[in-house]
């Protein structure tokens, strides 16, 4: 049971007659002066805000990353561009592909048009600081009864008598006719009302910090969606050209055993080797086809994936092939770590949510107060409509409620227990969140660094495998050694390549996957601010 307590508004309706005097005259400037000073008081007392003010919640932040040991430190012309980081990696085909996802990409128009939704909450929510207006005008003609007219019989009687003598009394009936109902009746109205629920206890400007902050959360969501499908769309390019140097592999593979193959079945007319040679270098052959047909299947699939991600359809969408690879490693200065929170748009986005987890815990207290509003209504009724702006159909109402609740059984106190056990939620959520981000940059830095020792090694044993593929081949001409010989060290070749391309993808994707850790540029001073969430125009 909750009981309620209002002030309810009186209704004056000004009738004509004399002026009033003078006296009366003051009487009312002084109500209007009155009631100015109590608007006055009351914008004075609606500065204040129940519930936790913010702070952002501590975050467990090393000195130093771990694994930057011997990393190069950064320069200031080190910084990475805000705007298009991908162009460290000095690829023209690739700054066109990043450009068009900007604009063309569905998930970052989906996380644009969630921030808009929100900010657009925001707003809504502002407004209900202000005051309410409203106009209203109603017409109605309205009749009742069927118009018949009744005929009631009345019975009468009368007596008359003198003492000593006779008299002679008479009764009767009598017909009265009334009608049923009046005729038709017109009623019409116009008015203008205003009311003004008073923020004495900070509830909507909590509600709207909450907002505000949820928005903001919205804003970085946006900016991490923009910056993973960045990541994505240089990692999927680079792939591609990864596949690109994998089809041109195993085609020059294809020709080097189709060459073994003729060698075998020239050795073979003259009886110099068994059928069994031509027979091996057939099926090495016909292996490393297959090979090239599956290098040509994930080829395709990169390319359509690359297409979904800058908006267009697979079957309108092309990336032509390049003559050789050519691949820049690109020098991705690590930072300090603590600069870490402010370039990562998850965890902006985690902090956030936080303070507008807080800001309902504000909410929430301020509902065990009470809540104040002020009204005015003022208009003309009357039953002519020609006449009904004029003075004595004039009527108006001023008046304030108040309304409190004194018994819920604990439904407030159990919702502000649950507003801080969300706040507690967030408040983890965002320290796993800069937990992750240093994880996320402690492996990249690892595998970008190790990765480019790999390389070299990599490199190292394709080289010396290519070596021992050519000796093996020199001696299988001159009759040595036999296919067998040729044949693994052939294979060995190929996969030693193929090793290196692998290990190059992976410093590739490490590279691109240290950037985005690092936040690739964005600050988190690119939020929007306040102001610019409850604008008008974004």
């Amino acid at each position: 049971m909750s009981p309620v307590f209002r002030f309810r508004p009186r209704e004056f309706s000004p009738r004509p007659g004399p002026r009033a005097p003078a006296s009366t005259v003051t009487n009312r400037r002084r109500a209007r002066a009155s009631l100015l000073g109590a608007l006055a008081a009351a914008a004075a007392l609606a500065g204040c805000a129940v519930g936790p003010n913010y702070r952002r919640p501590p975050a467990p932040t090393p000195m130093a990353f771990k694994e930057a040991e011997g990393w190069k430190q950064a320069a200031p012309s080190d910084a990475l561009d805000r705007g298009a980081w991908w162009t460290v990696f000095n690829d023209s085909v690739l700054d066109g592909l990043e450009q068009q996802a900007a604009v063309a990409n569905q998930s970052i128009i989906q996380a644009a048009a969630n921030y808009e939704q929100s900010r657009q909450l925001a707003r809504a929510d502002r407004a209900t600081f202000f005051p309410t207006f409203s106009v209203s005008g109603s017409g109605q003609r309205a009749k009742s009864g069927n118009g018949r007219s009744v005929v009631t019989p009345a019975a009468s009687s009368s007596t008359s008598g003198s003492t000593g003598t006779g008299s002679t009394g008479s009764t009767g009936t009598s017909l009265s006719v009334s009608p049923s109902s009046s005729g038709p009746t017109n009623s019409f109205s116009a008015s203008a009302g205003a009311s003004w629920v008073l923020d004495f206890w900070g509830r909507i400007r909590r509600q709207t910090e909450s907002d505000v902050a949820a928005a903001q959360a919205s804003a970085a969501d946006l900016a991490n969606a923009r910056l993973s499908i960045q990541a994505s769309v240089a990692q999927t390019y680079l792939q591609l050209r990864i596949a690109d140097e994998r089809v041109r592999l195993r085609q020059n593979a294809v020709n080097a055993y189709q060459r073994t193959l003729q060698i075998a079945q020239n050795k073979y007319r003259v009886g110099i080797v068994a059928r069994s040679d031509v027979a091996s270098a057939q099926a090495q052959l016909d292996a490393a086809r297959a090979q090239l047909i599956d290098a040509g299947i994930q080829r395709a699939q990169l390319e359509h994936a690359l297409a979904v991600l800058v908006g267009k359809a697979p079957g309108d969408f092309t990336v032509a092939v390049l003559p050789s690879l050519a691949l820049t490693s690109p020098a991705i200065p690590a930072g300090l770590p603590s600069e870490l929170l402010e370039r990562r748009p998850d965890v902006a986005s985690a902090e956030r949510s936080v303070a507008a987890a807080n800001a309902r815990v504000g909410v929430q207290t301020a509902a065990y107060f009470p809540q104040v509003t002020l009204s005015a209504d003022g208009g003309f009724s009357g039953s002519e409509l020609n006449r009904l702006f004029r003075t004595p159909n004039r009527f108006w109402s001023v008046g304030a409620n108040l309304s409190d609740t004194l018994f819920d059984f604990g439904r407030r106190r159990a919702e502000l227990l649950s507003a801080r056990a969300a706040y507690d939620a967030q408040v983890a959520a965002y320290r796993g969140t800069v937990l992750r981000a240093f994880q996320q940059v402690e492996d990249n830095l690892i595998g970008y660094r190790e990765l480019e020792t790999e390389a070299q090694v990599q490199q190292a044993a394709v080289n010396e495998a290519a070596e021992a593929a050519r000796i093996a081949m020199n001696e299988y001409e001159a009759g040595t050694v036999d296919y067998t010989t040729v044949a693994t060290a052939q294979v060995n070749e190929i996969n030693n390549r193929q090793t290196a391309l692998t290990v190059i993808q992976n410093r590739m994707n490490a590279a691109v996957a240290l950037i985005e850790a690092l936040g690739g540029g964005w600050r988190q001073s690119d939020l929007p601010a306040s102001h610019a969430v409850l604008a008008r125009h974004p």
